[in-house]
């Protein structure tokens, strides 16, 4: 494609303070944008990072037409820059697209769009241990109109951040019983923005509580766990992962099935079900519980350290050989291209 590329007159990389990277706080100098209109993708164009200008009847202020992916580049000891299995988030992508009522994206204009993007801004990529650059694609209805109805004009872009080694530590987590993130038939298993502005206020009670992040169960009956926070979760057994099915509800995370791979191929007895609540806290309460965690991009995995129901705490126990860390190092050592990779998912950039 004949992506045109227009550079800043001055890079702020030498303002940046690298090895005190904040998670998505620092953003790099361009990034990538495409315009939907006249029932067509433009060719999309690399610009300086700047405002994005809407006007005030722009559909996506009123009807939320906004879905997301969330990515990363890595460079390795070589100054090689490397993807992550990048082609699953351009499918999902288009999934939220379809359920959004959003034009769905070319697959080329994501890739090459991506990649040359990280070419203009390579030096942006930190090299220092469990750093990365984080890559943010969205889409959002640029359209103009009060009408309750899909735009006819569409936003596509990628902004990157460079970011340090994310570490949320191990959590203590509260297992809801009142509010949902997502119910049967609804936009659950896409990347809509929604979704996440509506987890924060549960969230927040939860903190108050003293805990760090909210369990989210089934919206029928709140008898089956299915997320942690914005992650998938994971929970062990005496010596078995089990992890619930995707649906309507659950993201289909690409973490997810990396480590459902990794665990197979690790020799690790993974289940894909329903979890229920009574199951969890009788396995605490046996000694049965081992481990639980989340998993997703930014942390890869965040172990929890206890969890909450109807009033009680329960503790798990502390590892030495977790499947939580033996999972994560298996997965960066494929992304920062330390290991090989058996599965075809590292793509290389540069």
């Amino acid at each position: 494609m004949n992506i045109a590329v227009e550079k800043v007159t001055s890079s702020k990389i030498n303002e940046v303070d690298f090895d005190n990277l904040a998670f998505g706080s620092v953003f790099s100098d361009h990034m990538l944008e495409c315009t939907y209109k006249n029932g067509a993708w433009e060719t999309p164009k690399i610009v300086p990072y700047q405002p994005i200008t809407l006007d005030p009847s722009s559909k996506i202020f009123h009807y939320g037409q906004s879905i997301f992916e969330g990515m990363k580049a890595y460079k390795d000891k070589d100054g090689g820059v490397w993807l992550f299995r990048p082609l699953e988030n351009q499918k999902r992508l288009n999934i939220s697209a379809k359920r959004m009522a959003i034009p769905e994206l070319p697959e080329e204009y994501f890739m090459e769009g991506l990649t040359s993007l990280l070419q203009v801004d390579k030096n942006w990529i930190p090299e220092n241990d469990g750093s990365s650059l984080y890559i943010r694609p969205f889409m959002f209805a640029s359209g103009n109109g009060f009408h309750a109805s899909p735009a006819d004009e569409y936003k596509f872009i990628i902004a990157t951040a460079p970011s340090g080694a994310y570490f949320s530590g191990k959590v203590r987590v509260l297992i809801e019983e009142k509010y949902s993130r997502s119910a049967n038939g609804g936009v659950g298993f896409a990347k809509a923005g929604g979704n996440y502005a509506g987890q924060f206020y549960p969230t927040q009670l939860a903190k108050a509580k003293g805990y760090q992040q909210v369990i989210w169960t089934d919206d029928n009956t709140h008898e089956y766990i299915e997320e942690a926070g914005a992650m998938n979760i994971f929970v062990r057994i005496n010596d078995t992962l089990i992890t619930g099915p995707t649906s309507d509800r659950i993201l289909d995370g690409i973490t997810r099935k990396s480590i459902l791979d990794i665990a197979a191929d690790e020799g690790i007895k993974a289940e894909v079900r329903k979890i229920s609540v009574a199951e969890v806290v009788a396995a605490a309460k046996s000694g049965e519980l081992k481990e639980m965690f989340g998993a997703g991009t930014a942390a890869v995995v965040s172990p929890i350290s206890g969890f909450g129901h109807q009033g009680t705490d329960y503790d798990l126990p502390e590892l030495e050989n977790s499947y939580a860390m033996q999972l994560k190092k298996r997965i960066t050592d494929i992304q920062y291209n330390r290991a090989e990779d058996k599965f075809g998912w590292r793509y290389r950039v540069i």
